[in-house]
């Protein structure tokens, strides 16, 4: 926009650098924060496309470009450590958070491309530790909020603390706080290989509109084997 502008330039859709073992704390929203979009693609000016005819390899036309965030460390944020707005084929590796007044990560929504690509892969959530904010005592974080969309991974993640108020591990459908804000929800979070602490009392909070999946592809959050599921759902009859 502006007279600067340039259509060939889209800097949303483009190829992202290196982003390694950067920290953030005490901020009065977030630590990291990736707003609006970021859908990287081999050819960033130009729409997804999905071809049908091609199983194997759908996106072709247009392939995703994998963003790594890698080794961030956020905490004592009176929002998020770590949030995403609407994302593609971008990735948080190995993450720490700590104290975070609303959740350690949130993704909020994912894009088009196919599933598992958006995705919280490793690192530790942490409710809460000795060294917190007096007003953490009065909220219930989440240690990761999944977005109100598909196509998303909570993968190799271990979680702390989570003992106090409706703390929990993990959440539903951000940014789904009242009946204006949301569709009919019953999302879909895929998960694998999580780990928590005998100090996490409630591993899943739903969020409004309390209806949402948790597909489980190896037992580590269930409890019940591979491929189960964990899902909460509410009827209303007019």
């Amino acid at each position: 926009m502006g007279p600067s502008a340039d259509t060939s330039v889209c800097p949303e859709n483009d190829k992202v650098g290196e982003f390694r073992g950067n920290s953030a704390h005490s901020n009065g929203r977030y630590g990291l924060r990736l707003f609006h979009n970021m859908i990287p693609r081999k050819y960033p000016c130009q729409p997804i496309v999905y071809d049908p005819t091609n199983e194997a390899d759908p996106y072709w036309q247009n392939p995703p470009i994998t963003a790594i965030f890698e080794d961030f460390v956020g905490w004592k944020c009176m929002r998020n450590g770590a949030i995403a707005k609407k994302v593609g084929d971008v990735r948080f590796v190995n993450f720490k958070t700590a104290d975070n007044m609303l959740s350690g990560i949130e993704f909020a929504e994912t894009d088009f491309f196919g599933n598992e690509m958006a995705q919280v892969n490793g690192g530790i959530m942490i409710g809460k530790t000795n060294n917190t904010n007096w007003q953490l005592d009065a909220v219930s974080p989440h240690g990761i909020i999944g977005p109100r969309t598909e196509r998303f991974l909570i993968q190799n993640v271990r979680f702390y603390n989570y003992n106090w108020n409706d703390a929990a591990a993990l959440g539903s459908c951000s940014h789904c706080w009242h009946p204006h804000a949301t569709d009919s929800g019953a999302r879909t979070i895929n998960t694998r290989n999580l780990t928590f602490d005998s100090t996490v009392d409630k591993k899943i909070r739903y969020g409004f509109p309390y209806k949402a999946i948790f597909r489980d592809h190896d037992g580590s959050l269930t409890g019940k084997g591979p491929n189960s599921y964990a899902s909460f759902f509410t009827f209303h009859l007019n």
